[in-house]
């Protein structure tokens, strides 16, 4: 089968949650994936849980799919002549050390370049390599905290929070694979690889987006509006008779049609909410109806209105709806696959739907070392070396 990144081959020297959701992304697209970890494995998400299946963490399973897997101890002599054999040969150098991490050990990207001047080396840190909080420790909690991203988040009465899941590690993720495709396609124009500096910090208040540059036009600190949204009105949740579910108006046109569906038109043309400011303006007051309205018939009464309407809706569903739903199985959005340990597992599949070149689901998520033997005879290690290297820990 073709796939987009066939012939690309990555060394993959992170672990948590940024940097393998990344190269699981890179794996998934074709690439060759190489997961490094200390020997016995050091990736901590093997160790997260519960739940196990058959002491297999199914956080750790989350961001590790297709990819090979190699334990190596780069403070040894040997184990960092393993990693620049690699790099010599690798496309993609991708970490997630702390800042200065990679000098101490020789395997930062100067050094790697006089290897491959045409290596991509891609560094994930919490707050980047330069600025006065280069050396500190980055969580994705912290980076949350710290980012703006909890203090719009939740409602007034409840106080900052965080966002349901690692959100700037995905973000950091996904902005990773965006510059190391951007460095592959540039390197077929100037044949030579290029650094990136990516941070937790820095994606984070990417994030902000509208919010952000409302401040920054304002001046004025957001509120915590819950379920509403910022700069739209009704743009938010609203109960039914038996359940919880979201109305989404993105127009003028879409509003009146609202009005319509709940019977009560006049609302339209009432001057407090004939335009989106107005309406803003007019928040509580209009939320107030409208709540009135809905909790009069149950969520799939409306789920039904709102179709027939061309209002977007959606219901709160909880995952056990979710992994039900006919939409994201007719997408291929959930998967099973066959693994040494945990036997058969299910797996959240891939959004990237490509045409000539689609995602390929080859290898399980590796334990650690699996493919030690195998990486190291292509390197050149002959089966006395690699014993050697197994009997003194330096795999």
């Amino acid at each position: 089968m073709n796939t987009a990144l066939h012939g690309i081959t990555v060394l993959d020297l992170t672990r948590v949650l940024a940097g393998p959701y990344c190269s699981m992304i890179l794996g998934d697209l074709g690439a060759d994936v190489i997961k490094v970890e200390a020997p016995g494995g050091s990736d901590e998400t093997r160790q997260w849980g519960p739940p196990f299946q058959h002491g297999v963490s199914a956080y750790y399973l989350c961001t590790n799919r297709n990819k090979r897997s190699l334990t190596v101890d780069l403070k040894t002599k040997r184990g960092k002549e393993i990693i620049e054999k690699l790099a010599a040969e690798c496309d993609v150098v991708l970490h997630n050390f702390k800042t200065g991490t990679m000098e101490r050990l020789g395997l930062d990207y100067l050094a790697l370049r006089k290897i491959n001047p045409r290596i991509i080396y891609c560094s994930i840190t919490g707050f980047g390599e330069t600025g006065p909080y280069k050396n500190l420790p980055g969580y994705d909690f912290i980076v949350q905290a710290m980012s703006g991203l909890m203090s719009i988040t939740g409602s007034e009465s409840s106080g900052p929070q965080k966002i349901g899941v690692a959100i700037s590690d995905i973000l950091t993720g996904l902005y990773a694979c965006i510059g190391i495709q951007s460095a592959l396609l540039e390197r077929t124009r100037s044949g030579k690889g290029q650094k990136i500096d990516l941070s937790l910090y820095d994606s984070a208040v990417s994030s902000l987006i509208n919010i952000g540059s409302n401040y920054l036009m304002s001046g004025q600190e957001p509120e915590r509006l819950g379920n509403h949204h910022a700069n739209i009105v009704p743009y938010q949740t609203f109960r039914s008779q038996d359940g919880e579910m979201v109305i989404a108006i993105g127009n003028n046109h879409q509003f009146v049609s609202l009005c319509h569906l709940i019977e009560q038109p006049h609302l339209s043309s009432d001057p407090r909410f004939q335009t989106n400011a107005d309406r803003v303006n007019n928040r509580k007051t209009l939320s107030t109806i409208l709540q009135r309205a809905f909790e009069q018939q149950p969520t799939v009464y409306w789920k039904e209105k709102c179709q027939y309407g061309n209002i977007p809706f959606g219901a709160i569903q909880t995952l056990e709806e979710l992994v039900s739903d006919k939409q994201l199985h007719a997408r291929n959005m959930f998967m099973t696959a066959s693994h040494p340990k945990a036997g058969t597992i299910k797996m959240i599949g891939s959004p990237l739907k490509l045409s000539k070149t689609p995602v390929d689901f080859k290898r399980h998520p590796p334990e650690p070392g699996e493919h030690n033997e195998e990486i190291l005879r292509a390197l050149g290690y002959d089966q006395k070396t690699i014993e050697e290297l197994k009997n003194n820990r330096t795999i």
